[in-house]
């Protein structure tokens, strides 16, 4: 059932049906949902496991995504939102609040965190940042402003093409450093050497574009440099950090909820938010590692009630993946 949810997309209503007339068995969703819940609670000190390792870099990529949710005695749905958590190499985590204030993210990121947040230009984020006395460095997304200048490609075809092409240069060298598996210190001095002077080169045409007057700030072109320049600082953070990526791909561990939200439409109620938070961050940590998260779960769920604290680090889909290697290893000799 955990699985057909949250890894298949199946709303609980469709496994009843499934249920019923495929196989002749009745069970309510409202039972479902009930061992939904008992399995998180079950499941929360891996989810809490994965988190703290996502946190623990001192580098993590955020975004969120809106979900709805019951709102008991309205008859209507509002808006919470899954807050992604990304360590790049590493798992997403998965946070439910019910706004997007910046408290949520006092409640997300350690007292204690100090790095660097990769994130877009959401005001929560500096409003965030700006209350961690100098411990936190933001850095922006270079496909967010990418995509800026994408929406004004139309109305400015010249000037927003070659923006784009600049960018491009700039993916260009970053794909040739994934390609040999450059580590931070050679991202960096190479960025240094390559990519600061098409920065560069972009900032100066911006900066030109939106003296010059030529630009309607309300067009979609001006709305692209104002974006770009306000984000400058943080955009060209990656130029200083090897370690960080140039754009933010938590954006696309959040694909699958956006997937299944067209077919579960939205969470039944508040406090299942959080619940959906930690089965889709243990069932993207299984996908990210080719592991069968219905193998994974049917064994961990079953070795749960006689673990310790202590060995929950022993279960996590890091270590069963890296058990299940050895396994097959063993075998082969």
């Amino acid at each position: 059932i955990i699985v057909a949810k949250y890894c298949d997309h199946l709303p609980l209503y469709r496994q009843e049906q499934i249920y019923a007339t495929r196989h002749d068995i009745a069970i309510p969703r409202q039972s479902m949902a009930r061992w939904l819940g008992l399995a998180a609670d079950w499941l929360r000190p891996i989810y809490e496991h994965i988190h703290t390792g996502v946190m623990a870099g001192g580098y993590v990529q955020i975004d969120e995504t809106p979900v709805e949710y019951l709102s008991p005695g309205n008859g209507q749905t509002k808006q919470g939102y899954l807050w992604a958590c990304k360590r790049p190499g590493s798992d997403v985590s998965f946070t439910w609040a019910t706004s997007r204030a910046a408290a949520c993210l006092e409640r997300i990121i350690p007292a204690d965190f100090t790095g660097t947040v990769q994130c877009d230009g959401y005001a929560a984020y500096p409003s965030f940042a700006n209350r961690s006395e100098g411990r936190i460095t933001l850095a922006a997304c270079w496909a967010h402003a990418r995509r800026k200048f994408h929406e004004a490609l139309e109305a400015a075809p010249q000037q927003a093409g070659w923006l784009l092409l600049q960018i491009q240069h700039l993916y260009r060298i970053e794909k040739q450093l994934r390609e040999i598996k450059a580590g931070p210190q050679q991202r960096q001095a190479v960025r240094a050497s390559q990519s600061r002077m098409i920065t560069d080169r972009i900032h100066r045409a911006l900066t030109r574009l939106k003296h010059s007057r030529r630009v309607l700030p309300q067009s979609a072109m001006g709305r692209a440099i104002d974006y770009t320049l306000t984000m400058w600082s943080m955009l060209t953070v990656y130029l200083e950090d090897g370690r960080v990526e140039i754009d933010n791909p938590a954006c696309g561990t959040i694909r699958p909820t956006a997937i299944g939200k067209k077919n579960w439409l939205f969470i039944g109620e508040a406090e299942a938010g959080q619940r959906s938070a930690i089965l889709f961050t243990i069932i993207e940590a299984c996908r990210s590692r080719g592991i069968d998260p219905q193998t994974y779960l049917r064994e961990v769920l079953t070795k749960l009630p006689t673990l310790t604290n202590k060995q929950i680090k022993d279960v996590t889909p890091a270590a069963w993946a890296k058990s299940q290697q050895n396994v097959h290893q063993r075998k082969a000799a």
